[in-house]
């Protein structure tokens, strides 16, 4: 167990690995992830050096929404195991030293659960339709929905059913959202998390934590304006959707019935699309205890967005008494920062504004420049790792992954992709969720074989060491759910293992670092400025080396023109200094003196 791990808010400083189970690890050959796979691969995140992983939806699904649209809270999909497998996990983690972390989902359900089944069933009005958000259409016979409001996915954010009423789902259709003013919402989901936390799952993230207190009464809605729906940052919180003051009632709730009657107390961290100055309201430990920020991931490559995402991290930390902030640079919505880093730059263009499927010319030749794109990923990392708070870390961000941006249209499996607005040049969130590259090669001759459609593009007949070769009946493996490009070879973990220069080796040697010189050392008054110019980005923090009480100083140069380091040591650097031992154009190190 890490130092960091034997204290009991370790959350504050944690760095934590997200797995999405379905593209993790297949074990027993049906294309899929499982839970079997996290536990084969626990030697692996220990070896990486994290404090935790956090696992996106495993829960019973239809896949509508990656496994955000959950049929049972309180359950494993049978696809990727079982409640038994759940806790062998478990158990595998914690010998480890890794605490456990999962998702919960309470803006929606899918439209399987049985609340909804129960409530379609039921007539207007009854108390099985009030656990949802049903309305009465307009038109002379209520044909039309209630308002014009659109869905985060696109299309409709209402569906009507065949009696006549309509119910909300800010997401696919398949995601009725819940009436959180209803008693038995709570009590489905202080049972919920209950449940999970006996199981041993020491944290959870919170889906759209933002989202669950509602006010569809107040105006009538049809007044309500159409970017209701995608207009999420509200200032003052009188939005009729998000952020609202009520959505804290909920959370206070859930630490005083479920989290602090645990020893150790559990928390969680809100996924809040809300402005920095509201963050520290998720993240009271009156309250989740965390919450993302997630202008690190936005920012462009360019020094005057990254330091006001620093400055909006910090402050909103500062905001929070006995919290801190976090840092995200990659997660299962984001297109893979190796080819954010790698496009052209434009200022104040957050990354879900990257149309996906521009990034390939003729089918096959990528516009991103991968040479450059990893580079920066490099430097961006030692930027981010040095920060006090916690780190969250995507799986695959530690092997260098791009985006894959081409798969075929006829595989894509996110909603996003055919409902929004862009879906004629943006395919969705799916290329940063193909399933992993482990092994470079499983055929024996060097070479893996291809689909006879995808001949200089995507593998078949290899998974990469993603799925056994073969299912327990000695029948071939199924692919993979995503395809995996055959490019994944070089960037297979297998060989990333042996290569002192590659992105896992430099990850892993991060962490090492990180854990003996700055875990101590997380409270935001510890971090100060250093001005090396308008292109630089440098701060120092105390750290403690071999005992002695010292400063680690990181900076990286954003300018074309090398930089000269101050004195002290260089214990990391994420590329190599000029020969005359200047910081050349996007590398970052970190100083001991």
């Amino acid at each position: 167990m890490t130092a960091n791990n034997m204290h009991e808010d370790w959350w504050k400083q944690a760095v934590v690995y997200q797995v999405y189970p379905r593209s993790f690890k297949d074990v027993n050959g049906d294309g899929l992830g499982d839970i079997a796979g996290v536990t084969e691969k626990m030697d692996y995140l220990e070896r990486l050096g994290v404090d935790a992983i956090w696992l996106s939806p495993f829960y019973p699904s239809d896949l509508a929404d990656g496994g955000y649209d959950v049929i049972d809270y309180r359950n494993v999909d049978p696809r990727l195991g079982t409640i038994d497998d759940f806790d062998a996990m478990v158990a595998a983690a914690h010998k480890a030293g890794i605490k456990v972390m999962v998702d919960i989902v309470p803006n929606h359900t899918a439209d399987k659960h049985v609340f909804f089944q129960e409530a379609l069933a039921a007539e207007p009005g009854s108390p099985a339709r009030d656990r949802y958000i049903f309305r009465e259409g307009r038109g002379e016979h209520g044909e039309l929905p209630p308002n014009d409001w659109q869905s985060m996915f696109g299309g409709p954010a209402w569906t009507r059913v065949p009696d006549g009423q309509w119910y909300l789902h800010l997401f696919a259709k398949q995601q009725p959202d819940v009436n959180w003013n209803n008693p038995d919402i709570h009590a489905e989901f202080l049972k919920t998390l209950r449940f999970w936390a006996d199981h041993g799952t020491d944290g959870f993230r919170i889906d759209v934590a933002h989202g669950l207190a509602k006010d569809l009464d107040s105006t009538p809605l049809a007044d309500m304006a159409a970017n209701d729906v995608q207009n999420q940052l509200c200032h003052d919180f009188t939005s009729p959707l998000w952020d609202r003051h009520e959505v804290h009632e909920i959370y206070r709730e859930w630490r005083r019935e479920v989290f602090d009657r645990y020893d150790p107390p559990r928390f969680a961290v809100a996924e809040a699309w809300v402005v920095p100055e509201h963050q520290h309201l998720y993240a009271s430990t009156d309250e989740l205890g965390q919450c993302f920020n997630f202008d690190f991931a936005k920012a462009a490559w360019l020094p005057d967005e990254f330091r006001a995402a620093i400055e909006g991290g910090l402050g909103a930390a500062a905001a929070t008494h006995g919290s801190t902030t976090t840092w995200v640079m990659n997660n299962h919505d984001v297109p893979r920062s190796p080819t954010r880093y790698g496009l052209p730059q434009v200022p104040h263009a957050p990354y879900h504004q990257l149309a996906h499927d521009w990034l390939v010319r003729d089918g096959s030749t990528y516009v991103e420049d991968r040479a450059l794109g990893t580079k920066r990923a490099r430097a961006a990392a030692l930027m981010e790792f040095a920060l006090p708070g916690g780190i969250y870390v995507y799986q695959g961000e530690e092997l260098g992954l791009f985006e894959v941006a081409d798969i075929p249209w006829d595989r894509l499996e996110d909603p996003t992709a055919f409902n929004t607005r862009r879906a004629a040049t943006d395919k969705g969130r799916d290329g940063c969720r193909v399933p992993l590259p482990w092994v470079a090669d499983e055929s024996g001759d060097g070479t893996p074989a291809a689909h006879a459609e995808w001949s200089d593009r995507f593998a078949a007949g290899t998974s990469f060491g993603f799925s056994p070769r073969e299912k327990a009946d000695g029948t071939p493996a199924a692919a993979p759910h995503l395809p995996q490009p055959l490019w994944f070879r070089d960037f297979a973990a297998d060989v990333e293992e042996h290569d002192d220069t590659s992105m896992l080796s430099l990850y892993r040697t991060i962490l090492a670092l990180r854990a003996k010189l700055l875990t101590a050392t997380g409270d935001t008054s510890t971090f100060d400025w250093v001005d090396m110019g308008a292109d630089v980005i440098a701060y120092r923090r105390p750290a403690a080396a071999d005992g002695d009480a010292r400063t680690l100083t990181s900076i990286t140069n954003f300018g074309a023109e090398p930089v000269a380091l101050p004195a002290g040591e260089i214990v990391l650097a994420s590329a190599d200094l000029t020969d005359d031992g200047r910081l050349p154009q996007d590398v970052s190190v970190w100083i001991l003196s």
